[in-house]
């Protein structure tokens, strides 16, 4: 019987938090996350006296942020999401 227990024990000792699925869903919020803050990079001028319109074009404004929204929800569904057995 106190072996059954131990042997028990050692498989829920083995088991981790995280699956396959949540790791790979992790990796796909990383590259969103990753590709949203490279998105935003730029944009302005060397000089500061000059304006660049470039700073406020649809890339920075609209896509980087929507990247970044998406790979947050992916993230946290990843974490939240419970591994199948």
């Amino acid at each position: 019987m106190a072996e059954q227990k131990k042997v028990q024990t050692e498989q829920k000792a083995v088991e981790f938090a995280f699956g396959k699925i949540n790791y790979k869903l992790l990796l796909i919020g990383l590259v969103f996350l990753a590709l949203g803050y490279i998105l935003m990079i730029g944009g302005g001028s060397d000089d500061p006296n000059v304006f660049s319109p470039a700073l406020f074009d649809f890339q920075r404004l609209t896509l980087a942020p929507l990247l970044l929204i998406i790979g947050f929800v992916i993230e946290i569904f990843a974490i939240m999401i419970k591994p199948k057995e």
